[in-house]
């Protein structure tokens, strides 16, 4: 356990020049570039070619959370400006559930300028379908550093997802250094989101279009989907010496039984796009452990901690972890499956899942770089050299790379 640990992160960190990082998405996004990772060289194409390297007949896996306006912005009498940045449902804590709250419903949050707010309420006017209505925050409680907040609003038809959609705006990564726009709204999302919860895009979706997935089914590829909603935890720094020091955020995820018989079928064939879908699937195999040990531990109780995994039997094959959940799932009679993950990766984790990996660039010293170095292993660093050294757009908005297990 301690090997993973002590792991320095100031192994996992390159110099990003400021301009290097993309503050715009390109105007098509299927003409990003395309880093090709496989036999341990590299080479480039754009990502409208991707087809050309993933094979025919395998599962390309996705994670359709959708990004909602969770910035919503209040002003006091005195001009001050107060930010609430919500974070996840408390009451209601279902997300489906949150979003089809009418009159109120309870966040967890973040708020900027909180000194300034001395009241407990804070309200503002908005409209929907040119009617004006009120929303009102209120201050239950604090929670380290988030607040535990409750919204109301004065009609009883409205519901919190078109609140949000009225006046909420779309949460860019901070490193943008800028306001969002308009435009954000729809490249800022992936074009098969579906369920809303993310405060954040799984960003490595955002290539694909529909002349991607028409060329991807002329090779027979299937595609599955599943749900991890993104908390802002994903753009925490490391800021500890040692990966063992930093506390990984805790984020939903949901898979239904027709995707786990995909994946069943399609062992050892499985690519997946983005960091977030490989936590997702990871987590499911954990899962699937957990279940072996204890086929009575309680649907509450199947959740990933942090460091969890690396203490479990390590000897478990996927087919017979899998396996496991589906037939949890047909016993409790479950179509899906709900739970949370704090699940980290680092360097020296064994894939249990996942064989390929379509994925941006990420930040120096980040957990999703450690990610990426536990695929690949030391070669992390030719990777980001060649995208330095050949133009490579960086982070959220950015170019994409595949990498690929031999």
């Amino acid at each position: 356990m301690n090997k993973y640990k002590d792991i320095l992160t100031d192994n996992y960190t390159y110099d990003l020049p400021r301009e290097r990082i993309a503050k715009y998405p390109l105007e098509k996004r299927d003409e990003s570039n395309l880093l090709i990772y496989k036999n341990k060289s590299i080479k480039q194409d754009s990502f409208k070619n991707i087809d050309n390297y993933l094979q025919s007949n395998s599962l390309l896996v996705f994670n359709n959370t959708k990004v909602i306006q969770a910035r919503l912005i209040f002003h006091k009498e005195t001009g001050a400006r107060i930010e609430i940045f919500c974070l996840e449902p408390i009451a209601p804590s279902d997300f489906s559930l949150a979003f089809q709250q009418t009159e109120k419903c309870k966040w967890k949050c973040i708020v900027g300028n909180l000194k300034k707010w001395k009241d407990k309420n804070l309200s503002r006017t908005f409209q929907y379908h040119n009617k004006e209505y009120i929303l009102t925050a209120t201050k239950i409680e604090s929670n380290n550093s988030s607040q535990y907040i409750e919204f109301s609003w004065n009609n009883t038809q409205l519901t919190f997802s078109k609140v949000l959609e009225a006046i909420g705006e779309i949460p860019i990564p901070p490193y943008l250094n800028r306001k969002s726009e308009e435009s954000d709204k729809k490249r800022y999302q992936t074009i098969y989101s579906k369920h809303n919860g993310s405060v954040a895009a799984p960003t490595a979706g955002l290539h694909f279009t529909k002349n991607v997935f028409d060329k991807l089914k002329n090779k027979n590829i299937d595609f599955a989907e599943l749900t991890l909603h993104v908390g802002a935890g994903t753009f925490k720094p490391v800021k500890s010496q040692t990966i063992g020091e930093h506390e990984m955020h805790t984020e939903h995820i949901y898979i239904n039984i027709n995707t786990l018989q995909q994946l069943i079928n399609n062992i050892g064939n499985i690519s997946v796009v983005g960091t977030t879908s490989v936590r997702t699937l990871e987590s499911i195999y954990w899962l699937g452990v957990k279940i072996l040990k204890n086929n009575n531990i309680r649907p509450e109780d199947l959740t990933i901690s942090q460091w969890e995994v690396y203490k479990l039997n390590q000897n478990i094959s996927t087919l017979k972890a899998l396996n496991a959940i589906y037939k949890y799932m047909i016993d409790k009679d479950r179509v899906a499956l709900s739970s949370t993950t704090q699940i980290i990766i680092v360097p020296e984790y064994k894939f249990r899942v996942i064989n390929n990996l379509i994925t941006n660039f990420h930040q120096p010293k980040s957990t999703l770089l450690l990610l990426i170095a536990a695929f690949v292993g030391d070669d992390w660093n030719k990777i980001y050299d060649y995208a330095l050294n050949n133009n490579f757009r960086f982070l959220s908005y950015g170019d994409s790379c595949l990498l690929m297990n031999d």
